[in-house]
């Protein structure tokens, strides 16, 4: 159950600078235009780029948490563990760069607030918590209570990345509409704008594909749905692939090759799809190294992307 939390939390980090393709604004989002300085635009971009950059740090930094006590669990209790998960500390950065929450988000500032709060008291009790796990499994411990705390600490660890995760994707849902709209606001009068909405169609299709995915990982393999959502994403990459990349300022020039490698990516994106499909159909399920395939692949579609976009 944890891998495909942590897997889906992967799902929904796209960070953005001056990109937006929502036509249709909606009310959330039209009161942000109409407050509307650049000024707050970027600083709605700015909460969601920090945010989504330290959501994506800190699910892979508990990840390894997660399998380090669960180590610690069996071998507390005398089992084999043959070596223990490394854990390296969080380099997260981008949380510190959060100061507040930006008015722009409106009426749902005080919700994002409150799950801000439980996501930044989660993280921080998570990492007292394996601190603590550290300490007793070194010293051992657990020679001395036969693994009892190992156990109870692993279970509080749980728990607590549980409620991390809940408040992350509560987070990642309220700001979407907002930061769409901000995203509207920058990106008006750019230069590489039809590139960059482009580009996001693909990205949109490509998450649309993971949560498919995701959802029938941990159950059955639907070939007729995952089939259709191959087929809406394979028509955005043909779309994206066949711009010619014809801006004629001087400062984004680099960025043609960044968009080129990015189709490229997404490209590749689909061959491994296609693979999973195939391996999929012939087991009625999605297998946890096809799963991984995807995973890695979607990250290459993502860094390719956010390349470009910045």
């Amino acid at each position: 159950m944890r891998k495909i939390i942590v897997f889906a939390m992967a799902l929904t980090f796209t960070s953005v600078s001056v990109i937006s393709c929502k036509k249709d604004i909606d009310k959330l989002g039209k009161s942000v235009v109409s407050l509307g300085s650049a000024n707050e635009a970027n600083a709605i971009i700015d909460f969601n780029n920090n945010f989504l950059d330290s959501y994506k740090s800190t699910s892979k930094h508990i990840e390894n948490i997660l399998k380090y006590a669960d180590a610690a669990s069996v071998k507390a209790k005398g089992g084999d563990v043959m070596i223990m998960p490394i854990v390296i500390g969080s380099m997260d950065y981008s949380f510190g760069k959060i100061k507040d929450i930006p008015s722009g988000f409106d009426k749902d500032k005080a919700a994002i607030e409150a799950d801000f709060k439980i996501y930044k008291n989660k993280k921080e009790s998570i990492e007292k918590k394996f601190e603590e796990l550290k300490s007793y499994m070194n010293s051992e411990d657990y020679k001395d209570d036969k693994g009892a705390r190992a156990e109870t600490i692993t279970k509080e660890i749980e728990t607590e990345a549980k409620a991390l995760f809940i408040s992350g994707e509560n987070i990642v849902a309220k700001i979407k509409p907002a930061t769409d709209a901000a995203e509207e606001v920058i990106l008006k009068d750019h230069p590489m704008k039809e590139y960059i909405i482009s580009s996001k169609n693909v990205m949109n299709s490509l998450d649309s594909n993971i949560d498919v995915l995701d959802k029938q990982y941990s159950g059955k393999f639907n070939e007729a749905e995952v089939q259709k959502k191959y087929d809406e994403l394979a028509k955005a990459v043909e779309a994206n692939s066949k711009l010619e990349f014809t801006v004629k300022d001087q400062q984004y020039s680099y960025k043609k090759s960044l968009f080129e490698s990015f189709n490229k990516s997404a490209s590749s994106f689909l061959d491994t799809y296609r693979k999973v499909i195939r391996d999929s159909k012939g087991t009625g399920k999605i297998s946890d190294n096809d799963i991984q395939q995807i995973d890695s692949a979607y990250e290459s579609v993502l860094n390719s992307y956010n390349s470009f976009v910045k």
